[in-house]
C-alpha cells in the first residue's frame, strides 16, 4: 500500500480529484490537500512555500495536476529520498517559455484578477481550459480560491532552487490530455526527455484536467503506475 498525495490544478481545489480518490484508495492511503489559498486553506499571511507545506505529507508518491504538477516536480526535486514516485498530469514547468496564446491568456485572467472582477476572471479560466460540460463543477472551485487569493496582499512565495531535471531519479509518468494545449504537450514531450527514468502518455479525449475528463483512463494508468 503506497500513500498517495494528489496535488490539484489551480483551477479549482482537492475536490477535483473526486474521481480518484475511491479507486486509489481501495488499495492505497490517499490524501488529496486544498493547498494554500484554495478550498478550506486560507491564503497565508507571511511567506509561505508550497513546497515545505508538502513535504510535511511525505515520504509518498507524488500525483500533481497543472500547477500542482509544478509544485510535485519541485518537490520531487528537493526531496528526493522522500518521493516513491512521481505522477504529472498536464503539468506546468518554471521559466517555460510561453506562447502568444498563453502569454494572451495570463494577461486577461491577471487584469480581471486585479480590477477585482473575480466573475470574469473566473470564466476565462473555464473557457480556456475546462470542457463546457465540466464548467459548472469546476466554477465554484475557482471562485472560491480567487475570493481567497483576494482576501488580503499575498505575501512572499517561496521557492527552492531548481535542480536539473536530469538528476531526478524518482520514477516518473508523465500524461497529457491530448486536447490540451500546445503548450502542454511540448511540456511534457520535455519532461519526458530530460528526466532520466519517465514514460509519457497521451490520453485522448481529455484537456487540461485528465482526472475530469478521463477519469478511468487517469485511473487505471495510476493504478497501474503504482503496481510497478
Amino acid at each position: 500500500m503506497a500513500r498517495v498525495i494528489l496535488l490539484h490544478s489551480a483551477l479549482g481545489d482537492s475536490r477535483l480529484w473526486k474521481r480518484q480518490v475511491p479507486a486509489l484508495e481501495r488499495e492505497h492511503h490517499v490524501i488529496a490537500p486544498d493547498l494554500p489559498g484554495w478550498g478550506d486553506n486560507p491564503m497565508p499571511t507571511e511567506a509561505y512555500s508550497f513546497v515545505d507545506v508538502v513535504a510535511e505529507l511525505l515520504p509518498g508518491v507524488l500525483v500533481g495536476n497543472s500547477f500542482g504538477g509544478a509544485i510535485a516536480l519541485r518537490t520531487a526535486l528537493a526531496h528526493q529520498d522522500q518521493v516513491e514516485r512521481l505522477v504529472l498530469v498536464g503539468s506546468g514547468l518554471p521559466a517555460w517559455d510561453w506562447t502568444e496564446e498563453m502569454l494572451e491568456y495570463f494577461a486577461a485572467e491577471h487584469e480581471a484578477f486585479d480590477a477585482g472582477d473575480l466573475e470574469r476572471a473566473a470564466e476565462l479560466n473555464l473557457q480556456f481550459w475546462v470542457k463546457p460540460e465540466h464548467r459548472d463543477e469546476v466554477r465554484p472551485q475557482q471562485l472560491r480560491a480567487f475570493e481567497l487569493q483576494s482576501a488580503h496582499e499575498e505575501p512572499e512565495l517561496l521557492w527552492p532552487d531548481l535542480p536539473p531535471l536530469s538528476t531526478l531519479e524518482v520514477p516518473t509518468l508523465v500524461v497529457v490530455g491530448a486536447d490540451d494545449h500546445a503548450d502542454f504537450h511540448a511540456i511534457a514531450e520535455h519532461l519526458a526527455e530530460q528526466i532520466p527514468n519517465a514514460d509519457l502518455v497521451v490520453v485522448p479525449g481529455a484537456g487540461h484536467l485528465v482526472g475530469v475528463d478521463q477519469p478511468e483512463e487517469l485511473n487505471a494508468l495510476l493504478l497501474e503506475f503504482l503496481s510497478e
